[in-house]
């Protein structure tokens, strides 16, 4: 049994991006939470509760890439990796959890509205507006590669979008007076944010139970392997995620002739990451008549298993 082991160099650490964003939104949460209250307006609130849930947030993502940065151990044999797809999911769902209380709130509010300072919520939401699209951006070429990285661009992107229907919101009450605006627009700054949090959500679902990651046909996936030289047939093929930026992938390759030396698994094994972005992969090779149905029976001492070589490779 040949094993070979590919490790890839990791991507720069997003932790500054993190630490930068966690300061800002830390400060502007203060702040706007303060003329919230003395402005009476709820949209304003509703603002700053949402942007404390995005600090956590924050903080729960930078932690998860620490985390899958810990070298693999004896009892962990793939590291923490998982906690990335873990902080995503938790990211959705809170982020759904506190959209959940801002419409109830802005729901009792619509049967009692109540004045508001509508210049200072306009003033304290357009500088929301700047804070949060800046953070925004320090995420913005991690988010496509990356669901822990994409669930704190979200966060950000949705912050900035809420304080925009405050500053629309104020703009509205200043020139008509009607104060039921203030609700009304949170009530629809919500459904844009579960809207937007939903693809997130099932996206760390579908990574935390297994699922073929997003962007991979395995269908296209078996056929590449099945057009390999030499390869007459694909079975147990098992495509995930390791974490939200690392794909794993297990094959069994029906040969009737196995391949000379290892270059035959490197050209695979470059093609299925050039294609596919898929970084681990092991691939098991089987020869002989009874490799049909050998990957079905358990192997005895009277009856050999077909398989002649186990090939790791791990980018």
């Amino acid at each position: 049994m040949a094993g070979h082991h590919h490790h890839a160099h990791a991507a720069p650490s997003p932790g500054r991006a993190f630490a930068i964003g966690v300061a800002l939104n830390v400060g502007f949460v203060a702040v706007e939470a303060t003329f919230g209250i003395l402005s009476n307006s709820l949209a304003l609130l509703a603002d700053a509760g949402h942007n404390l849930s995005d600090v956590l947030g924050l903080l729960l993502a930078w932690g998860a890439t620490l985390l899958a940065r810990r070298r693999p151990t004896s009892q962990r044999t793939y590291g923490l990796r998982s906690s990335s797809i873990l902080a995503a999911l938790f990211n959705a769902l809170f982020l759904l959890v506190a959209v959940g209380g801002i419409a109830w709130e802005a729901i009792q509010r619509l049967g009692e509205p109540a004045p508001i300072a509508s210049t200072t919520v306009m003033l304290v939401a357009g500088v929301g507006i700047v804070i949060n699209t800046a953070t925004a951006l320090l995420f913005w070429k991690g988010r496509e590669h990356d669901a822990n990285i994409r669930g704190a661009f979200l966060h950000m992107a949705a912050d900035a979008g809420v304080s925009l229907g405050v500053v629309l919101a104020g703009a509205l009450i200043h020139f008509t007076g009607w104060a039921w605006m203030d609700p009304v627009v949170t009530l629809a700054i919500a459904a844009i944010i579960v809207l937007s949090t939903w693809g997130l959500l099932k996206e760390a679902l579908d990574l935390a139970l297994h699922a073929v990651p997003r962007g991979i046909n395995l269908e296209t996936v078996e056929a590449r392997l099945a057009q390999a030289p030499g390869v007459a047939k694909v079975h147990d093929l098992h495509v995930w995620g390791m974490s939200t930026t690392e794909t794993a992938l297990t094959a069994h390759l029906v040969m009737p002739r196995a391949p000379h030396g290892d270059h035959f698994l490197e050209r695979l094994k470059q093609q299925l990451h050039d294609e596919f972005g898929i970084e681990h992969v092991t691939l098991q090779i089987e020869q002989g008549a009874l490799t049909d149905c050998c990957h079905l029976q358990e192997p005895t001492r009277a009856r050999p298993t077909a398989h002649t070589a186990c090939e790791g490779h791990h980018a």
